[in-house]
C-alpha cells in the first residue's frame, strides 16, 4: 500500500525536530450539498529544523517516530 502524501501549512515550529502542519480539505454535506472546509493538524518530523511557520510543505506517512508523530516532511512547495 502506498504512503499518504498531504499538503499543508506549518503552524508551529517550536518543538525540537518537529513541526505541526495544518492540512485543509473540502467536504460536501451529504444532504444539502454545501461544500465546507475541514482541517486537521499533524505532527511531522523535521530533522534539520529547516521549515518555519507559514511554509507550505508536503508531508508523507512513515513508521511511528513517537506517540503521535507518524509523518515526515518531504519538501517545501
Amino acid at each position: 500500500m502506498s504512503k499518504k502524501k498531504l499538503q499543508g501549512i506549518v503552524v508551529s515550529d517550536k518543538m525540537a525536530k518537529t513541526v505541526v502542519v495544518k492540512v485543509e480539505r473540502v467536504k460536501e454535506h451529504p444532504k444539502y450539498k454545501r461544500r465546507y472546509k475541514v482541517h486537521k493538524k499533524f505532527k511531522a518530523h523535521d530533522e534539520k529544523k529547516e521549515y518555519k511557520m507559514g511554509d507550505v510543505v508536503i508531508i508523507e506517512e512513515c513508521a511511528p517516530i513517537s506517540k503521535d508523530k507518524h509523518f515526515k516532511v518531504i519538501a517545501k512547495v
